[in-house]
């Protein structure tokens, strides 16, 4: 009789049957909702500071270039100019109209017309350069270009 109420007592064992089924549920929405880090930087890339900031909300209307001085394990090799890169490769101005158009072809045609440039230029970088882009952009009617900067204290800039 002592060990019939012993086991009256004792709660039944927590099934584990749907454990495999929920692990893989969260693995399956976790790999649908993360993003791979689409651009490895061949450029140094510290952004200016500006105190009048708007984020850019779609992703899939942006077109990126990257502008800055090689990183230091090109530098030896490529020197120390500023250097344009397009996707992941460093690239000259006379590249930048054929891969902007290549890029917009790439989008759907009904968000053709709302692709805004996106420069991400380093701080340290003449504006000759940013001209010479911007002169590329216009010759193939690209006009909606961005500045991709950090939020803060603009006069930060100037030290």
């Amino acid at each position: 009789m002592k060990n019939y109420r012993n086991t009256k007592n004792r709660l039944p064992a927590v099934s584990t049957a749907s454990l495999p089924d929920i692990v893989f549920m969260l693995l399956f929405f976790f790999m649908t909702v993360t993003t791979v880090k689409d651009n490895t930087l061949l450029v140094d890339n510290r952004l200016p500071n500006a105190d009048q900031v708007k984020k850019l909300e779609k992703r899939d209307r942006i077109i990126e270039i990257f502008v800055g001085k090689p990183s230091p394990e090109l530098a030896s090799v490529l020197g120390s100019e500023p250097k344009i890169q397009l996707d992941n490769r460093l690239a000259t101005i006379n590249e930048v109209a054929p891969y902007v158009l290549s890029e917009l072809a790439k989008k759907p045609e009904a968000i053709r017309n709302l692709v805004t440039v996106s420069l991400k230029v380093d701080q340290e970088v003449n504006v000759g350069v940013v001209s010479d882009i911007k002169e590329e952009l216009r010759r193939v009617n690209l006009l909606k270009v961005n500045y991709t900067t950090y939020q803060g204290d603009a006069f930060l800039n100037a030290q």
